[in-house]
């Protein structure tokens, strides 16, 4: 068991004075069997005028809130405290195969329906045959469905590279599989996409991701990152998550903030604003365990 303090920080500036501004926020960490929350604060600059705090449509906890008063810079920090505990990979004889799986879904039933929505088309993904041919080496008939969904990571980590001038937040599964570059965004849409085109329900997780620097290099404050992966339902209540950019099952280095269908349905902040103009954002992640934070307070 790790505990962490972590720190998001995101600034907007604008060049000109925002009159109006309506926000969401996906920054409260959700707790889970792996995880407990512990404590967490947002704080926004300058004071919302409104706030409601309530959860969506995937049990992950929002605030949406708005600023009425004209300005140039919006800051908005999420603070928190939590704990991890180690998951360890399932042994691949405890679940079926994964076309056997596939079945029991056509099949559907009650402890199929929590699956659903992930097998289906949403906003940033399509199923479609071509992410199913990609997929089709690693998953033969009657492989036991662990054991592909491990095989399956490792492919994409080892033939995609990582590549952040590669794509947009707005870059479709299908352009990232033809170019095999992008970040850990455009990863899990993929591996979601190649999922659920051959049947298997997968949902998009966002969080953070603990990075460590180089031997003899000290941390930089804000180099922690954002992160995204994939979670693969396999069997009822059971979900199996994959990083496919770290090729990895997530562990004690994964703090996860939300889940849904894609991004669209998880991004930690967006908003509708009047005024504004160009504007520049910068955002900062700190992720740090507890016993390491010295005197600094969340």
């Amino acid at each position: 068991m790790i505990r962490y303090q972590a720190r998001h920080n995101t600034v907007y500036d604008y060049g000109e004075p925002v009159t109006l501004a309506h926000h969401l926020a996906h920054l409260r960490p959700r707790d889970s069997d792996r995880q407990k929350l512990l404590r967490h604060e947002l704080r926004v600059d300058p004071e919302p005028t409104t706030w409601n705090e309530r959860i969506d449509g995937f049990d992950n906890p929002i605030v949406q809130f708005a600023v009425q008063e004209p300005h140039h810079r919006l800051i908005v920090e999420s603070l928190i405290e939590i704990e991890l505990e180690p998951f360890e990979v399932p042994e691949a004889a405890a679940y079926p195969a994964w076309d056997a799986l596939r079945a029991r879904l056509d099949e559907g039933g009650p402890d199929t329906v929590e699956a659903y929505a992930f097998r289906q088309d949403s906003t940033l993904i399509e199923v479609d045959d071509a992410f199913a041919a990609y997929a089709a080496p690693d998953f033969s008939p009657g492989r036991p469905v662990v054991e592909a969904l491990l095989a399956f990571n490792a492919r994409i980590n080892g033939e995609f590279a990582f590549d952040p001038q590669a794509t947009t937040v707005t870059t479709p599964p299908r352009e990232v599989l033809r170019v095999k570059r992008g970040v850990c965004q455009d990863f899990a849409h993929l591996m979601i996409a190649c999922l659920r085109s051959i049947g298997l329900p997968a949902r998009y997780v966002s969080g953070y991701l603990r990075t460590t620097p180089p031997p003899g290099r000290p941390r930089l404050v804000g180099a922690d990152q954002s992160h995204a992966w994939v979670a693969v339902w396999i069997g009822p209540d059971r979900w199996l998550e994959l990083d496919p950019t770290n090729d990895c099952v997530p562990s004690l280095d994964h703090i996860t903030v939300a889940h849904g269908r894609d991004y669209d349905d998880v991004a930690p902040l967006r908003g509708i604003i009047v005024g504004g103009g160009p504007h520049r954002l910068q955002v900062g992640v700190d992720v740090v365990p507890l016993k390491n934070w010295a005197e600094k307070k969340v």
